[in-house]
């Protein structure tokens, strides 16, 4: 019988940078800690830069030309205890940034979405701006369950 030759460096170092690469993509992205919410559908990051919802549109609460929306200060409340305080990790979509210069993310908090979890509980509306669409055919389903179930801002 033949002897197997041992398998090279080469092989061992493939598997180590494939083991490396697993758990960094299970990790997740970058933390960041959400220093204050300001509405119902952008935050504060420690950092000062600001954070914008994708695919949400919740009522206005400060806004130059408007008065406060019905529902609004639910929003804010129901977006403040979920993230104020907390770590978040955000997930980009094509255009990174708004014309006031605001992130745009996909903002999650202990594994769950933000975004999706206001929507499905009636605390925004689906608001989608191409190219950014990545969740939107989901967004739109949850949107229309919460209407069917009267929550938030359906329940009136």
């Amino acid at each position: 019988m033949g002897r197997r030759k041992p398998p090279s460096w080469r092989y061992f170092l493939l598997l180590l940078l494939f083991l490396l690469f697993s758990i960094l993509s299970q990790r997740g992205g970058e933390e960041y800690l959400v220093a204050r919410v300001l509405d119902g559908d952008t935050i504060e990051l420690s950092s000062g830069e600001k954070v914008r919802y994708i695919g949400i549109d919740a009522p206005e609460l400060h806004h130059p030309r408007k008065e406060v929306q019905y529902y609004a200060q639910g929003a804010y409340q129901a977006n403040r205890n979920l993230v104020e305080g907390k770590r978040v990790t955000l997930e980009l979509d094509v255009e990174e940034r708004d014309r006031y210069g605001r992130i745009l993310a996909y903002v999650y908090v202990n594994g769950v979405m933000v975004n999706e979890w206001l929507i499905a509980h009636g605390y925004a509306q689906v608001a989608t701006f191409p190219p950014n669409v990545k969740y939107a055919d989901k967004f739109r389903a949850l949107e229309k369950e919460a209407k069917a179930n009267g929550l938030g801002l359906w329940a009136r």
